[in-house]
């Protein structure tokens, strides 16, 4: 059987007002203009999160229960697709993390985000712009051999590394030559350090501006570097906390606009209405929309899901084709998906039905399902 949605519907080139149809193989099967469908649909892509360290009370280091439900509430939010992101901790325990998500993979739930792989965000960071992750678990890249590397490659899709630690770009050549994409980031890498990283093989940038090196006028950094490549992605943290919105345009206007991630960064207790937990082996707790460290009060995360930050950033002035594609088909072209992440005939209908106005969540689709607001 097949579907037919109208609204609203964001494609490549802009909003046109228009039927989706989905065949029975869980695709889209055309796309025709329709002037008289309802404007108070919006349809867009399923959203991609890259980089999330939890959802809902459930934390993506938790083993197969925490991931099912985490999976389930990113759903809830737009998210039909993620790569639960893992925070520095030793190399057993991550060794652990990388297990337990391939474990759990091939019997992830239907009905919530799909796993795409795994994140590693740590442990090869710089002391000096660790953020929130503990100084005693960080490594040099020199200090695993190349045995206990090949432990972490099956699904391994991201990891981050600081390009000025011993070892990194070798490293990063390793990693890239093994098709895994390397984010610089938590680096107080010079801007030389940080192109000797990007030209090592890596291609993406964490958390742009929050734990790097700026754009400062005698001491240029890792901040400016990733935004005069025009090749690099930049991950954005659009909760309004971590990057002022003022400086959103700027990131808009010198990046390509198929180089901006939209990242939330969440961790588990956003969604959960707790307050206070824990992350990895740091306590945290969430004041209002913040989430800091309980000892020294650094930004530890976030409690944003893709859809808040999709509003915010349209909210902001950047065109909804241009935050679309940063929350959808952006990266989905970053982890070489050709599969999703646009609305166009033959890729996969994964479909978010939002309010036009606040962007909640009313309806989503997965592969032709529908999996939330049925």
């Amino acid at each position: 059987m097949t579907e037919t949605i109208s609204g609203r519907l964001v494609v490549d080139d802009g909003e046109v007002l228009g039927r989706l149809s989905v065949d029975d193989e869980g695709r889209i099967a055309s796309i025709e203009p329709d002037g008289l469908a309802p404007a108070s649909t919006l349809l867009v892509p399923g959203f991609i999160d890259v980089h999330v360290h939890g959802w809902g009370g459930h934390d993506a280091m938790g083993g197969g229960e925490a991931l099912s439900g985490m999976a389930r509430a990113l759903a809830g939010r737009g998210v039909t697709s993620f790569l639960p992101t893992s925070v520095t901790a030793s190399f057993e325990q991550l060794t652990e993390f990388a297990d337990s998500v391939r474990t759990w993979m091939p019997g992830a739930p239907a009905d919530g985000a799909e796993p795409l792989g795994f994140n590693m965000e740590g442990p090869f960071l710089a002391e000096q712009k660790k953020g929130a992750h503990p100084a005693g678990l960080l490594r040099h890249p020199e200090d695993l051999d190349d045995e206990r590397l090949a432990t972490f490659i099956e699904g391994l899709r991201i990891i981050t590394i600081a390009p000025e630690l011993r070892g990194a770009p070798e490293l990063i050549g390793w990693l890239a030559a093994r098709g895994v994409r390397v984010s610089l980031g938590h680096s107080a890498a010079t801007v030389s350090e940080s192109r000797a990283g990007y030209e090592a093989g890596a291609v993406t940038t964490t958390h742009l501006f929050n734990a790097m090196s700026g754009v400062v006028h005698r001491e240029p950094g890792l901040a400016l570097a990733a935004l005069l490549d025009d090749e690099v992605w930049v991950e954005l943290i659009a909760d309004t906390l971590h990057v002022d919105p003022d400086l959103w345009p700027l990131i808009w206007n010198l990046k390509p606009t198929e180089r901006v991630l939209l990242v939330s960064d969440a961790i588990a207790l956003a969604g959960s209405g707790v307050t206070r937990g824990m992350l990895g082996e740091l306590e945290v707790r969430v004041d209002g929309e913040a989430v800091t460290l309980v000892e020294g009060g650094n930004l530890a995360g976030s409690v944003t899901a893709l859809d808040m930050e999709l509003r915010n950033v349209v909210r902001a002035g950047v065109p909804l084709t241009d935050a679309v594609r940063a929350a959808a088909a952006n990266p989905a072209e970053l982890l070489g998906l050709s599969d999703r992440g646009r609305l166009a005939p033959g890729l996969r209908a994964d479909l978010v039905e939002l309010e036009p106005e606040s962007f909640e969540v009313r309806r989503v689709m997965r592969a032709g399902e529908w999996i939330v607001g049925a």
